[in-house]
């Protein structure tokens, strides 16, 4: 299982399992229908729908369909529309209802209307939003701040009767007396999880700062975790329209105001009325073309400012867009003063759909979030305290043990009674055995491992492999559970390989001295095989998909004896350090052989020991981090992550035998670049300054597997190429379906173009060429091994999103095309990966 692959199945896991997704206003009165003229039966667009009696109301889309919600009493629904007559409809408060409507036109007497050619008097409209968006962007503000309250919410939905009568259904018939029906979509759903907090939201425009002190938070089925209590604020959404892109699941939407919005989207004004004080227009807008990251939807705005009130925005139809069937945002705007508006609320809902298959028919998610804002102050200094913390949510000690009475007025609405009972309902599911069973096979598919007790075992990709060294590869591992300590995790596994006849071994543990910000202690001590010259990324040692997937005989592994202690301090979100002690002893094997210069060929070396001490430095900025108990999985951020390693040999220290110096550095970013994608790149380079044998220089990252490996070169094989300096760089460009969504072949398939480069240019001292003629290094290299003094390249073109997560590369190595008889390497290749992607 790739890094890559398992990176997204995690980031999913928690997704659907600690509820890091969006939300929208729950348990009110619920109203959605679609509007016709009653004579032809055409969809009615721009149709006025509002509850009577409020200020609360919607239009009909381009399909005359129209959903409402609301907390307000009311009675009734009032719908009117230019040239038919008005009607009212009863309704029934506090519930969910389809009203479909045929509205009757009326015939009037109008004089003679002569229509000239003109512009549309939406673009002049439009032009002034642009205009003026600097002066009504919330973010312009050098600084503001405000109270927050977020409501999350993932429920089940589409739950049709025959699975409620299902045999395994019986111990959960008492959750369907929470069962409730979506405004939007019509699907009906039961909650599973929901969560509130509520903050204190900073920001400061210049330097850079971004605060939330979470002040309380509860959340059902979880009695105390801060870990994910920092997920439920208002930081981790950020649907700004007044941003030209708006970046929702990794794709760029344009937004309906953007500068060149007119390229994306055709505009319509509607309707134009006094609404809070300030006379607004109404407009609508669809996009042009099919399949763009685009929406359809309204929004008010205010004359004068042009500031937008509100706005409802919906992604468009057939999207190329993984796992999401629908999503709705809209935001509301509240009038501080003349001049400045402010968000008040922001609304977001989402419809997962986790299969290909008719969504009317499957189950799936809602994923819904709130957040409103009160006691907005603008242009306030930021107290020196609050720009000294250490991290940018800050979940309060007593944050997870405020009483009911305290949610009852920190609220800015009332939980109705089926609302205030899914909390226990949730804690309730959880005590359900069959519930458990079913948690556990999808924990242990996502992490590798299955938990019973204080103990997780695993992991089950690397119960059974094979290689030329070991042949047959029998593996069983585990590791302590967080049920046996959330501050301690202790790991360990044995093997034996029925060819060597030799058992291999490892022990260890990490310790978590504080989790925000992280501070952890651990050893590792392994005895077993390694592949030295491997990516990070790779195919770990025992896994069973290494051995399918080998495209050479896996045989260059070399065993190794290795002692490894760190400790990891955070000095605040985005700079850490670590230090590390690392020992090692390496032994050859027949097809990796140690061979010092001498007379008949060379002296043979028996092993290789080095004792080190590595610091790293670890920077970045606004970085988004899904974390567990112990292990935490970065999602980026808008700056690049920069890792300098620092390395020094010791002489002498438990038997090594060389002293030497390692400067590391690499810089990794993905930048977003809509509507044309995102470009991730790469930048590596090193020095090595001391006289080494060949195994502690620089082995560079091949890959010998049919995997496709972004951190390797995956047309070199191992062993092939070494440095004690060099510098690399990696492109990758994802077009997210850019090129393949104009091709109508290829349009429902929604697949997606990749195109990727990658270089390497190295050198050699005299001292570190360990080749034949070179009689003065520490070690002869083995046969093929080389320097890379002419720089070398490979490219690709691929085709991902294949059934959604499979990535196929065809791949090209572009020089160093001399035949070796010693490296079997290939000029052409297909590569393949999984992965899961938005």
């Amino acid at each position: 299982m790739t890094l890559s692959f398992k990176k997204g199945l995690f980031c999913l896991y928690i997704l659907l399992f600690t509820g890091f997704g969006y939300n929208s206003i729950a348990q009110s009165t619920k109203i959605r229908g679609q509007i016709l003229d009653a004579e032809t039966k055409q969809p009615l667009p721009f149709v006025n729908i509002a509850f009577k009696g409020t200020t609360i109301g919607t239009t009909s889309d381009f399909d005359g369909n129209y959903f409402l919600e609301t907390r307000t009493p009311s009675d009734s629904l009032y719908i009117s529309f230019v040239g038919y007559k008005a009607q009212a409809f009863a309704i029934n408060e506090g519930h969910f209802q389809t009203l479909n409507v045929n509205l009757i036109s009326e015939t009037f007497d109008l004089q003679e209307i002569v229509v000239k050619p003109g512009e549309n008097p939406a673009h002049i409209l439009l032009r002034k939003i642009i205009a003026n968006k600097a002066k009504n962007n919330p973010d312009r503000f050098n600084s503001y701040q405000a109270e927050t309250y977020t409501k999350m919410e993932m429920d089940l939905n589409n739950i049709k009767d025959d699975f409620k009568n299902k045999k395994i259904m019986r111990q959960f018939q008492f959750v369907f007396d929470y069962m409730d029906t979506s405004a939007i979509t019509g699907k009906p759903y039961l909650p599973i999880f929901i969560t509130e907090s509520l903050s204190d939201y900073y920001f400061q425009k210049k330097p850079k700062v971004e605060r939330e002190v979470i002040k309380a938070s509860q959340m059902s089925g979880i009695n105390d975790n801060a870990s994910i209590a920092q997920f439920t604020g208002q930081l981790h959404q950020n649907v700004n329209v007044y941003d030209n892109f708006i970046n929702m699941f990794d794709l760029g939407f344009v937004s309906p105001i953007a500068d060149g919005g007119l390229r994306y989207y055709k505009y319509y004004l509607t309707d134009s009325a006094y609404r809070e004080g300030s006379w607004c227009y109404h407009m609508s807008f669809k996009p042009k073309r099919k399949q763009e990251p685009t929406f359809i939807g309204d929004f008010w705005v205010a004359d004068s400012t042009f500031a937008i009130q509100n706005i409802q925005m919906r992604i468009a139809k057939g999207v190329n867009l993984n796992w999401v069937k629908d999503m709705v945002s809209s935001t509301e705007f509240q009038k501080l003063n003349d001049s400045i508006w402010f968000t008040k609320k922001k609304n977001l809902f989402v419809d997962f759909m986790l299969t290909g298959k008719d969504s009317t028919k499957q189950m799936g998610f809602f994923g819904r979030k709130t957040v409103s804002f009160k006691n907005v102050k603008l242009n306030v200094p930021i107290k020196k305290e609050i720009v000294r913390l250490d991290n940018n949510v800050i979940v309060k000690e007593d944050a997870l043990k405020q009483p009911k009475e305290f949610w009852d007025n920190a609220r800015p609405f009332k939980l109705s009674t089926r609302e205030s009972g899914i909390y226990s309902m949730v804690d309730s599911i959880q005590n359900v055995p069959l519930y458990k069973n079913i948690i556990d096979v999808i924990q242990t598919f996502v992490t590798g491992y299955y938990v019973k007790g204080n103990f997780e075992y695993g992991p089950y990709y690397k119960l059974y492999s094979f290689n030329e060294i070991e042949g047959n590869r029998i593996m069983f591992g585990g590791r302590t559970s967080n049920d046996f300590s959330t501050k301690i995790m202790i790991n360990g596994h044995l093997a034996y390989g029925d060819k060597d006849k030799r058992l291999k071994y490892g022990l260890g543990f990490i310790y978590m001295v504080n989790k925000l910000p992280r501070e952890t202690f651990g050893i590792q001590y392994k005895h077993d095989i390694y592949q030295l010259g491997k990516s990070p990324n790779a195919f770990t040692e025992g896994n069973i998909l290494a051995s399918l997937l080998k495209r050479n005989p896996n045989n260059k592994l070399t065993m190794l004896n290795q002692l490894e202690t760190h400790y990891e301090k955070e000095w605040f979100q985005g700079f850490s350090n670590t230090i590390k002690f690392r020992y090692r002893d390496i032994t050859p094997t027949e097809f990796v052989p140690f061979t010092s210069p001498g007379i008949n060929g060379g002296n043979p070396v028996s092993h290789i020991k080095s004792s080190e001490i590595e610091l790293r430095t670890r920077w970045t900025k606004n970085e988004k981090v899904v974390m567990g108990e112990f292990e935490r999985v970065s999602l980026g951020g808008s700056i690049p992550i920069v890792n300098l390693y620092i390395t020094m040999g010791m002489k002498n220290i438990l038997g090594s035998t060389n002293e030497y110096y390692k400067l590391d550095l690499s810089v990794e970013h993905t930048l977003e670049l809509p509507p044309f994608g995102n470009l991730y790149y790469l930048i590596t380079g090193g020095k090595l300054f001391g006289k080494v044998p060949y195994p502690l220089l620089h082995l560079h990252e091949g890959n010998e597997t049919y995997a496709y490996d972004p951190f390797a070169f995956n047309m070199m094989n191992y062993y092939e190429f070494a440095s004690d300096q060099y510098i690399s760089l990696f492109l990758e460009h994802h077009f997210n379906g850019l090129i393949l969504n104009k091709i109508p072949l290829f349009r429902k398939l929604k697949w997606r173009t990749v195109v990727s480069g990658k270089g390497l240019w190295g050198s050699l001292s005299d001292k570190n060429n360990g080749s034949l003629a070179n009689t003065t290094a520490l070690m002869y290299f083995p046969q093929g091994l080389t320097d890379v003094s002419k720089p070398y390249f490979e490219a690709s073109v691929g085709v991902e999103n294949i059934l959604k997560f499979i990535r196929i590369d065809a791949m090209w190595r572009l020089n160093h095309l001399e035949k070796n008889p010693y490296q079997d390497f290939q000029n052409f290749g297909i590569r393949a990966m999984l992965q899961i992607k938005f």
